[in-house]
């Protein structure tokens, strides 16, 4: 569907470059070469279009967290988080333009959050989420402490990768693919320090 790829990619350039409130759908339309009736049939509206756009034109997260409920148990804990950390720096520096661009102005962002929930698709919450279910499945084999919040780890790994990618991107720097995978076992490592059974949860030293 190269209308379609055409259409997402236009509103990836325009929303990065210019932030969403700018990316109306007739200067996506005309971004991508085609009419507004063209956009119109394949998105319903721009919230659609954002959503494709964060999902096909982003590094795999949402592939990734899938991939830890199919792969996962066959795959060390290091690694599989590795795997989450790196795609979630990857995601969040190459989205922070255009997500961050919602909070411009209160109407916008209650505008987006409204259309969202009627589209029924994941929010911003389904990261954590998928990543807080993996940790209680790892909780269950025996190979995640079992006392300690999944949620809360999960919150500790990605906010770790929020945090840094936003850095990365503010101080205008970039990280390819080898070091985003770097950066990520590191994170990995430094969570898991506290995770595996047999290390002593807090309070109980």
């Amino acid at each position: 569907m190269a209308t379609r790829d055409d259409i997402v990619a236009a509103a990836g350039h325009i929303m990065s470059e210019r932030g969403y409130a700018h990316a109306t759908t007739k200067e996506i339309a005309r971004e991508a070469g085609y009419s507004e009736a063209t956009l119109y049939k394949h998105f319903a509206d721009k919230t659609e279009i954002f959503l494709a756009v964060l999902s096909e034109r982003s590094p795999g997260l949402v592939p990734t967290l899938a991939g830890l409920h199919e792969h996962g148990p066959s795959r060390d804990v290091r690694d599989n988080l590795a795997d989450v950390a790196a795609a979630a720096l990857g995601f969040y520096a190459e989205n922070f333009p255009v997500a961050m661009s919602l909070f411009s102005a209160t109407e916008l962002l209650a505008a987006h959050r409204a259309r969202l929930a009627e589209l029924g698709g994941p929010g911003p919450r389904f990261p954590l989420e998928e990543l807080a279910r993996y940790v209680a499945a790892e909780q269950r084999r025996g190979r995640i402490r079992g006392d300690v919040a999944a949620d809360s780890v999960a919150a500790l790994l990605l906010g770790a990768c929020f945090q840094q990618a936003f850095l990365t991107v503010f101080e205008g720097g970039t990280r390819d693919a080898s070091q985003r995978r770097h950066d990520g076992q590191r994170l990995a490592d430094t969570v898991l320090a506290g995770l595996t059974p047999g290390t002593m949860s807090p309070g109980r030293a």
